[in-house]
């Protein structure tokens, strides 16, 4: 995949600042695109050529690389333990620490309201930033550099049959319940967006194709949203009964 398909163009490309060459050598990644690592880290608030589109494409290599990392290193497990441990992996959290772990909280580009509010410091954009770097690298240089990448970030990380036990947040729960009785993964979408650049909230709907029924929520990223939405979701299914 060319990338071209975001409107840049690897030809004639400034170099990067000093801040930015360093977070190339700690992603061990040198971008033949260099916009694309600036464009990763521009949070909507800063311009309306943000790092969303990004951040949507690496958040499922993201999963896609972490599913084939967990099926190498838990070989001997069952589908429902690889689900979970992924989801420990893939969390808000992890990825937030992981951010800054790399430095990311200094490199953002955000909005002067943003950055005011403390955006550098908020775990849903410091963990979206993330994921565009991810989607970044792909556009880059393909699938198998950001597999390598995301490999890099957890080679630390003791990845076992015992991980510890986490809390399940509503978009695991509801997969997991999905999955459990066979049936299609939930379809998200943004239903309409409200508010100034740096404070916005996310109006988004969770749809379940065998139910024929779809439910909203809010929060103050698409992330957010997507939770409170598979939360509504849960509560819905759970009156059910089944």
């Amino acid at each position: 995949m060319s990338a071209q398909t975001v409107n840049l163009s690897a030809s004639n490309q400034p170099k990067l600042s000093l801040p930015l060459q360093g977070l190339q050598k700690r992603l061990a990644h040198e971008f033949a695109n260099p916009q694309l690592l600036q464009l990763a880290l521009t949070h909507r608030s800063f311009s309306g050529d943000h790092n969303e589109r990004l951040e949507f494409l690496g958040d499922s290599v993201l999963n896609l690389a972490v599913a084939g990392l967990l099926f190498e290193r838990l070989a001997a497990q069952p589908e429902g333990d690889l689900s979970r441990a992924r989801a420990n992996l893939v969390k808000q959290e992890t990825l937030h620490q992981l951010a800054i772990t790399l430095g990311l909280p200094t490199l953002l580009r955000l909005g002067e309201g943003e950055a005011k509010s403390g955006g550098q410091k908020r775990p849903s954009i410091l963990a979206d930033a993330l994921e565009a770097v991810i989607g970044a690298v792909y556009l880059d240089a393909g699938f198998d550099s950001a597999s390598a990448l995301v490999r890099r970030l957890f080679q630390d990380v003791d990845i076992t049959p015992h991980m510890p036990a986490i809390d399940k947040d509503p978009k695991t729960e509801l997969q997991e319940w999905l999955q459990g009785r066979k049936m299609n993964l939930p379809i998200y979408r943004v239903v309409a967006t409200s508010g100034a650049a740096h404070q916005q909230t996310f109006d988004v709907e969770c749809e379940i194709v065998e139910h024929g029924r779809a439910e909203r929520g809010i929060g103050g990223s698409r992330r957010a949203g997507e939770q409170a939405a598979a939360a509504a979701m849960l509560s819905f299914l759970k009156t059910l009964g089944t």
